[in-house]
């Protein structure tokens, strides 16, 4: 059998190890090749607690550059293969030319090849526009890497036309946004003068649960590779084992499409109807 594949498009470091950290540690422990692709180098983020513009912020580019690095250190601990950071600006990313973005997107995943694809759901976890945009982005991406009109070839025009078997989407449940809201903090997103806050996605909706219990210290060190944004996690830090396996034990998802299975009965891999 073929060594599975699986991509994560994400919007900014760290994503992929508080939002994605388990699912992405247990299938690269497996031996699957698991890959990241982030659109923004987080350049427009809080330096250790300090807002852009303020003293002691090291401004866009330098933060730009220190949280690559991070990123790269939570990915390896991950045990992420495949490594691209786009250069898409952090909190605009919603304003990017669709086409580019989905022409890039879609030449990542010819080159790739993924068997499964994950990302934000429709409602960005709790609003975020950057998560909202790389889900959009990436759905149309999907689909745009298949085509064989030449049209999507940007970035790897060597790459043959290539379809996805399985997309999915973040979907925590209740449950899991009220472990997370009490062991860290309420998660709120100010958008155009409207407050949004995260909507816990119905149990009925939820297609895949992942039992990651095993790899939440590894997760945990992920995070904490994210070092210039650590002052956000700092409760996390002295949580007990139990609380923090209630954090990152289990990971939800909403399977958005599938050609190689269906029906209601919730999964427990994501790969389920691609192995033998």
């Amino acid at each position: 059998m073929p060594v599975p594949r699986l991509l994560a498009v994400l919007a900014h470091p760290d994503d992929e190890s508080m939002g994605f950290g388990g699912t992405l540690a247990k299938y690269a422990a497996e031996g699957a090749e698991v890959s990241v692709l982030t659109a923004t180098a987080g350049d427009a983020g809080r330096f250790n607690g300090l807002s852009p513009g303020s003293a002691g912020h090291p401004g866009a580019a330098a933060l730009a550059a220190i949280r690559r690095a991070e990123l790269s250190a939570a990915a390896a601990t991950l045990g992420v293969s495949d490594l691209r950071t786009l250069d898409y600006h952090d909190q605009q990313l919603d304003g990017a030319d669709p086409g580019e973005v989905v022409a890039v997107i879609a030449s990542h995943i010819r080159r790739m090849r993924p068997d499964v694809v994950l990302t934000f759901g429709p409602d960005g976890a709790y609003g975020h526009p950057d998560h909202v945009a790389i889900s959009q982005f990436t759905t149309a991406a999907v689909v745009a890497a298949a085509r064989s009109d030449g049209a999507h070839d940007t970035v790897a025009p060597e790459a043959a036309p290539h379809q996805v078997s399985k997309l999915y989407y973040l979907a925590w449940p209740q449950a899991a946004w009220q472990a997370f809201e009490s062991a860290f903090r309420r998660l709120v997103s100010r958008v155009d003068g409207h407050e949004r806050q995260a909507t816990p996605w119905p149990d009925w909706a939820i297609t895949t649960v992942i039992d990651t219990r095993a790899l939440w210290p590894t997760v945990w060190q992920a995070i904490a590779c994210h070092a210039s944004q650590v002052s956000a996690y700092e409760r996390l830090r002295d949580l007990p084992a139990a609380e923090h396996e209630a954090l990152w034990g289990w990971q939800s998802f909403y399977r958005a499409f599938s050609t190689v299975n269906g029906g209601r009965r919730r999964e427990s891999d994501l790969f389920e109807g691609l192995r033998p």
